[in-house]
């Protein structure tokens, strides 16, 4: 694969996956339900705990710059069994938070734009045929896939900024801002709202710290393609960093504008699409319907985004002899210079995994809930490694903590164990199904693997092997797969 990604479209590609409009329109409604308009001040502690996290997968990337994030990492780091792992768990992640995505332009947007009734039916061919469009378009052509996700990065950065601007402009000229309204616990009780909760119920407070959970995860996949940017030691970890902080930023601004607009427009907590509602009320009809082509644009980003992620990691674990098929999943295409066979792998599992949530009443919010608590598992597993492990990591090649490496560890592990203790709701039980259930089929694929090939056959390449990589890959325009990562065998 061609070494051609600059700084745009690696922050491009952590921007995309995050997306503040996709996580935003399609959590906001249940926000208000658990927690009323109060619970968007959760956003901004939630934005410090994710950029604490990004800083340590940084430290990471600048460290270890090779496709396959925290699978590479960890197996490198403290041992392949771990490694694996952690790249299977990646896997299940993002297979799930792909139809999650998509479903969200099925399920509730276009039937909002176009006023028709949206079926678990309909929503499934739509989805499923979004989902195909995606992985055709990551297998045929990476360059035309960057082209795309940074045209639509832009949109959406210049769309969710003129927003912010004309909710806060036009509603305080009209009068529709009531600040009062962001301390309003809605119809939620006072009594017990930022406790913890007990036993298997969180508190309304806790329950809202999924805004943040949700959206502001997949910066890392911008480390997935350190293969295929240039210096990517240095340009990868500024890219997740900046991606998250401006991200954090500007969905903060616009969940003040909105909630403040909200508290007087009539039928906010009884829509579908709530975001929509406020906006339509404040800027008119036009505008809100500019504002769900825009959530269009911004999934399809981020769906993309999405595949082309797990084509990497499925492509990484392939070429290391770890994943199922990897005879057929580890090849480049001559043609394309993609890892083909991976990307069609990739797409046919999304539509195996959206068969399966289909014919669901609440896929999406089972879909969403799994897809925020893998993640939560990846974070905590690789800033669990680097905290036990970060005396003996190899050196930086472009990005250090330095003097506030243990402060951020602190932050994010402190935040982390918050984060998974929500997920002991009752509500959560669906998630933890799923997750259970593809734990289950790792291990049987992993326990043959061991068995066939006993623990010493799963060795991984030293550090020195990863530093003659990168130096043959900065010095050859278009590096081979097998130069580009180490042979693994």
């Amino acid at each position: 694969m061609a070494r051609e990604l600059g700084w745009y479209a690696s922050f491009s590609v952590a921007f995309g996956f995050v997306s503040i409009a996709t996580g935003i329109f399609t959590t906001y409604g249940s926000v208000l339900a658990s927690s009323g308009p109060r619970g968007i001040w959760a956003w901004p502690i939630s934005v410090i705990g994710q950029l604490s996290i990004a800083l340590v997968f940084g430290a990471l990337a600048a460290r270890i710059p090779i496709s396959g994030y925290s699978y590479q990492w960890v197996s490198r780091i403290v041992g392949p069994v771990w490694g694996w792992i952690m790249g299977w768990i990646s896997f299940a992640f993002l297979g799930v938070v792909l139809v999650a995505v998509d479903y969200t332009i099925a399920s509730t947007i276009l039937p909002e734009l176009f006023r028709y009734v949206g079926t678990t039916q309909n929503a499934w061919v739509i989805t499923a045929a979004v989902v195909l469009l995606q992985g055709v378009l990551v297998a045929a052509s990476t360059r035309t896939t960057h082209r795309v996700n940074n045209t639509a990065v832009t949109v959406q950065l210049i769309g969710m900024i003129a927003l912010t601007v004309l909710l806060f402009a036009v509603g305080g000229f009209t009068g529709k801002l009531d600040f009062a309204h962001l301390f309003d616990a809605g119809t939620v009780p006072e009594s017990g709202y930022y406790a913890l909760g007990g036993g298997t119920h969180a508190g309304p407070f806790a329950l809202a710290f999924l805004l943040g959970a949700f959206t502001i995860v997949g910066f890392e996949s911008a480390a997935n393609l350190a293969e295929e940017t240039k210096d990517p030691a240095r340009v990868i970890p500024k890219a997740m960093v900046q991606a998250v902080i401006s991200l954090g930023v500007l969905g903060f601004l616009f969940l003040v504008a909105v909630t403040a607009a909200a508290g007087r427009v009539d039928g906010v907590g009884s829509s579908a699409t709530p975001v929509a509602t406020v906006i339509t009320a404040v800027l008119g009809s036009v505008v809100g319907k500019i504002l769900l082509v825009l959530v269009v644009i911004s999934i399809f980003s981020c769906g993309l985004v999405i595949t082309l992620s797990g084509t990497r990691l499925v492509y990484a674990m392939s070429r290391d002899e770890r994943f199922p098929g990897w005879q057929l999943l580890k090849r480049i295409d001559r043609r394309t210079a993609t890892p083909l066979n991976a990307s069609l792998f990739m797409m046919l599992i999304a539509q195996i995994i959206l068969a399966v949530f289909s014919r669901s009443t609440d896929a999406l919010f089972q879909l969403f809930s799994a897809g925020t608590l893998l993640p939560a598992l990846i974070y905590a597993g690789t800033v669990a490694m680097y905290a036990a492990k970060r005396r003996s990591l190899p050196p930086s090649q472009g990005f250090s903590l330095g003097r506030w490496e243990v402060p951020v560890l602190v932050v994010a592990a402190v935040w982390l164990v918050y984060e998974l203790l929500i997920f002991r709701d009752a509500s959560f039980r669906a998630p933890w199904t799923y997750v259970l259930v593809l734990f289950a089929l790792g291990a049987l694929y992993f326990g043959g693997l061991l068995v066939r090939r006993g623990r010493d056959g799963l060795t991984m390449p030293d550090m020195a092997d990863v530093d003659r990589a990168l130096d043959t890959a900065d010095t050859e325009p278009n590096p081979t797969h097998a130069t580009a990562g180490g042979d693994a065998r």
